[in-house]
């Protein structure tokens, strides 16, 4: 007696495709809109986490370790730490985020942007000044650096700086003579300085208190705020089309690269970005700015699946 198999499937019947009609009287819209402003729009991924992408996405190597350098925005932003050619909440939001934020209309601009800030040329020199002081106190001393000690060379350098610019200059068209600068002018930068290294030891205190920095470390430079940025302005480049993916990873690489060559750790490395934007946004409130650039550093120092704990910061310990 022959076996019965189950019986085939029916064939699939086509879906139905109907038109559908919406009418568009005022009544019509005003209610769309009514709902459309009960519910809050969300774009994007979950700010405040680390998010990534596990396929297409370099998890390791030099692009990788460019990417992360630029985690502390992907993670405040909500966005892939590794997706080169992420496209953020689309390419209008992408463009109107640069043109309020930077002001990037044109290709040029943004060329121009990344350029800056891969040189570091966007932070603010004074702030580089005061801690290229203590630096090279450190360096002399072979140890912490007090406050007052850190003042007292900072106000030296700044008006033996200024004697020096006053001196005849011997040159190819002879003796060249400077006008000395005002003693008043000298004296506000002084001033000045003295008061933003003031602002930069109670801010160190706090992050130590906090665990942005250990106990008896300090900020070494402000300049990874730009490589951080600069890690995330060569991915919003493509987004907006300012730029191609080339561009994109060149710029990533360079930014891990200027990194690596300022700081030694990715701990060191997010105290100079978080320092940065504290002095930037933050005005000693420490307020939203401080609390948002705090709790990203914790959440990349310790997420075991973060890009922190995963990429060494140098290759070999006996890279440069």
């Amino acid at each position: 007696m022959p076996v019965r198999g189950p019986a085939p499937p029916p064939a699939a019947r086509p879906p139905w495709r109907l038109p559908a009609y919406l009418t568009t009287t005022p009544a019509d819209r005003a209610r769309w809109r009514a709902h459309w402003d009960a519910v809050a729009p969300a774009w994007g991924l979950a700010a405040g986490s680390v998010h990534t992408l596990h396929t297409g996405g370099p998890l390791h190597g030099p692009v990788a370790h460019g990417l992360a350098v630029g985690a502390h925005l992907a993670v405040s932003n909500g966005e892939f730490w590794n997706a080169l050619a992420y496209h953020g909440n689309g390419y209008t939001r992408e463009r109107e985020r640069l043109r309020k934020a930077w002001g990037i209309t044109t290709p040029e601009d943004w060329h121009d942007v990344l350029r800056r800030m891969l040189a570091a040329e966007i932070v603010s020199p004074v702030w580089e000044f005061a801690l290229r002081v203590r630096r090279v106190l450190a360096s002399d001393f072979a140890g912490a650096v007090d406050v007052e000690h850190w003042r007292h060379a900072a106000a030296s350098t700044l008006r033996r700086s200024a004697e020096r610019a006053a001196e005849p200059q011997l040159t190819s068209e002879g003796v060249t003579v400077a006008e000395p600068r005002p003693t008043a002018e000298v004296e506000g930068e002084v001033a000045g300085v003295q008061r933003l290294i003031g602002r930069i030891a109670r801010y160190e205190q706090r992050f130590r208190a906090d665990g942005l920095l250990a106990e008896g470390d300090w900020v070494r430079s402000v300049e990874g705020w730009d490589y951080g940025r600069a890690s995330q302005m060569a991915r919003w480049g493509t987004g907006t089309r300012y730029g191609t993916l080339a561009d994109a990873e060149r710029g990533v690489l360079r930014a891990g690269e200027a990194a690596r060559e300022t700081y030694r750790s990715w701990e060191e490395f997010s105290a100079g970005y978080a320092l940065g934007r504290c002095l930037h946004f933050d005005e000693e409130e420490f307020g939203e700015w401080y609390a948002g650039a705090l709790a990203t550093h914790l959440t990349l120092t310790t997420d075991p699946a973060g890009p922190w704990r995963n990429i060494p910061w140098r290759d070999r310990p006996d890279l440069p």
